[in-house]
């Protein structure tokens, strides 16, 4: 089914000018605005959405902080400050434990980590902060991120640093993957992510809120602050930032906005979390977000600002026109007063976005398209080129990461062309569908002599009834060529699926793990999981057509996705099993040293594919357990 975009009225441009001048007419007062990216995110590249609001703050003569705390989050958990205040912490944990025996039996996990608490030493702490700050050096600095071996012991030594953190926030779990993370509260239940805020013992968010967020809203005195929450686990992070600046610097207006926000934006407005902010920006942001500061500025009410829930005295209110952006008239994102050396990889990884929407937007699982009042959109080829070209020479990146949902065959074709004939030489990746149309030998020349080196597919299932079933329109013949092509072009391409889309069975689900193993010299990853039933996709929308009856419990206010029954095909618990069985029973080529996958495409950028054998975990099996493919990809 196609996405629906009606959502609202959509504002004129004229409007969105008019209302601009009246704020200038009302004021006209430059603005202080402070951009907050929250944890937990990997810090291997900026998140594009900071740079993308500055380049149009800036633009329109306003003053922009951009602040990435959760990569300056990162680099102050693996610091000396950070592990001397985790020892300082260790007599004061083992102090609540022994009060908690007083009062009942401390259950076995409690014990454990009484146990391991005693363990934490000055002596130990010592070893860590010096492993730490290698760790650091190893990521940062080509020499040694180059060495497989010592990039392997750095990403193992942040998981060490990590487990010895969470004993001192403990029952919480602080994690490298971060989105490992567990602060022991749901982030769909509103009322637990208020008791997380709360929470001094776990919540290690209101620590990174005093050493970071806090100094530097006092230095920069921002009218507003701007969070942008991409992942529903940053829920925790965000509402404990918006909840001390509510109490810290009750003047500021502050917003929220992001992929997740938008997805949440029917229950926002009567949501008790709207105590901790002023305002929502929903869909896209960039001219939404420059309207509500200037109205900020000249204050005015926010009615008139598109994409906007906002509240005053007389409640929450929604704002009853939307605005979709005109690709041509946005700048290049603007990464000034980003720390871009302090990321965890050795070299500048750039985000670019050419498109808006997905160009297909007929995958029956998928809800890409809810963040959108309008269809799929491009940059023209020759804008997208000088937008590169400028970042490049800006900021002396060679590597860009194209975060488009899926690239168009179209704009694939001239982007690669482009790319050569005007000599702009840098290496990429972005995210794309099987296509047919790409299927030609001097597609993927040019795809590798302008500097593609990693590809990641939406592969879904290798079932020919189930592909159909989710209108993905392509074959496993078309799947088999588009895998050749890439792996020898020297791309690497990594393949995305799921078992148990509504109506697949067992034989099919593992006919897909078949085709891939027929196919695995040519398939250098997977990411692979199961079905989720999210609020949005077309599924949850037409249950009844897919003999799905989802469960929403109505205590779980802030849940994206739901529990649900099948008439037909793989349950939710039957899925799980076939994943746990392919996770016990796959191709050991796919299990990797590295999970990150901007080392993996930094990897292939140096060495081509020719390191795909070293990159195996069969290769050497370092620390004495071999790991899941789940929590690698």
């Amino acid at each position: 089914m196609r996405v629906e975009y009606s959502k609202g009225n959509r504002a004129s441009k004229e409007l969105i000018q008019l209302h601009r001048r009246t704020s200038f007419q009302a004021n006209g007062r430059k603005m202080t605005v402070m951009l907050v990216f929250p944890p937990d995110w990997f810090p291997s590249e900026p998140y594009l959405s900071l740079p993308s609001l500055t380049s149009v703050l800036r633009q329109a003569g306003h003053r922009v902080i951009q602040k990435d705390v959760n990569l300056e989050m990162w680099d102050w958990y693996f610091s000396e400050d950070f592990l001397k205040k985790v020892l300082r912490r260790v007599p004061q944990q083992l102090d609540r434990f022994r009060k908690l025996s007083r009062k009942r039996e401390l259950a076995e996990w409690e014990l454990d980590v009484q146990m391991a608490l005693c363990d934490v030493t000055r002596r130990r702490i010592d070893e860590l902060i010096k492993k730490a700050e290698q760790a650091k050096r190893i990521v940062r600095e080509e020499e040694n991120f180059y060495d497989i071996d010592k990039l392997e012991w750095a990403i193992q030594v942040f998981r060490e640093v990590t487990q010895v953190i969470s004993l001192v926030y403990s029952p919480a779990r602080i994690c490298m993957p971060p989105m490992e993370t567990d602060l022991s509260y749901k982030p769909y239940v509103s009322a637990e992510v208020m008791d997380a805020v709360e929470d001094e013992q776990v919540n290690i968010y209101r620590d990174v809120f005093e050493q970071i967020l806090r100094p530097a809203i006092v230095d920069e005195k921002p009218d507003v602050v701007g969070i942008s929450i991409v992942l529903q686990q940053q829920i925790f992070s965000s509402m404990t930032f918006c909840a001390l600046i509510k109490k810290h610097f009750p003047h500021i207006h502050l917003t929220i906005g992001g992929n997740t926000v938008t997805r949440l934006r029917d229950v926002l407005p009567n949501s008790p979390l709207f105590q901790y902010f002023d305002s929502v920006v929903v869909y896209e942001g960039e001219t939404a977000f420059v309207q509500l500061v200037e109205a900020v500025g000249a204050g005015r009410d926010l009615s008139d600002v598109p994409n906007t829930v906002y509240k005053d005295d007389k409640g929450v209110h929604v704002s009853p026109t939307t605005y979709a952006e005109d690709m041509a008239a946005l700048p290049p994102p603007d990464f000034d007063g980003l720390p871009l050396e302090k990321y965890f990889t050795p070299t500048k990884v750039l985000p670019y976005l050419a498109t808006r929407g997905c160009y297909w937007g007929r995958c029956e699982f998928c809800d890409h398209g809810e963040g959108y009042t309008a269809g799929y959109r491009s940059k023209k080829i020759q804008d997208v080129l000088n937008d590169i070209k400028h970042l490049k020479d800006k900021y002396g990146a060679r590597h860009f990461h194209f975060t488009d949902e899926s690239y168009p065959p179209a704009l694939f074709r001239k982007l690669t062309r482009g790319l050569i004939e005007n000599k702009i030489e840098i290496f990429w990746t972005t995210h794309m569908r099987f296509e047919k149309s790409l299927l030609e030998d001097a597609v993927w020349e040019d795809a590798k002599n302008s500097g593609c080196r990693y590809l990641h597919f939406g592969y879904e299932s290798g079932n020919e009834r189930v592909l159909k079933l989710m209108d993905k329109a392509t074959t496993t013949e078309v799947m088999t060529r588009h895998l050749k092509y890439t792996a020898e072009a020297g791309i690497w391409n990594h393949c995305m699926g799921f078992f148990g889309f509504p109506g697949e069975t067992r034989e099919e689900a593992w006919q897909s793990v078949q085709f891939l193993e027929q196919n695995k010299h040519y398939v250098h990853s997977l990411g692979f999981g199961t079905f989720d039933l999210g609020r949005h996709n077309p599924v949850a929308k037409h249950p009844e057509r897919w003999g799905v009856t989802p469960y929403k419990n109505p205590d779980w206010d802030l849940a994206l996705d739901y529990y649900f029954t099948v008439k037909e095909g793989l349950s939710i618990e039957e899925a799980e099993r076939v994943f746990q069985e392919f996770e016990r029973n796959h191709y050991a080529g796919w299990d990797l040293r590295l999970y990150i996958r901007e080392y993996i495409f930094l990897y292939v950028c140096r060495f081509g594919l020719n390191k795909l054998p070293d990159l195996q975990y069969q290769a050497a099996k370092v620390f004495g357990q071999t790991p899941t493919l789940a929590g690698k990809m």
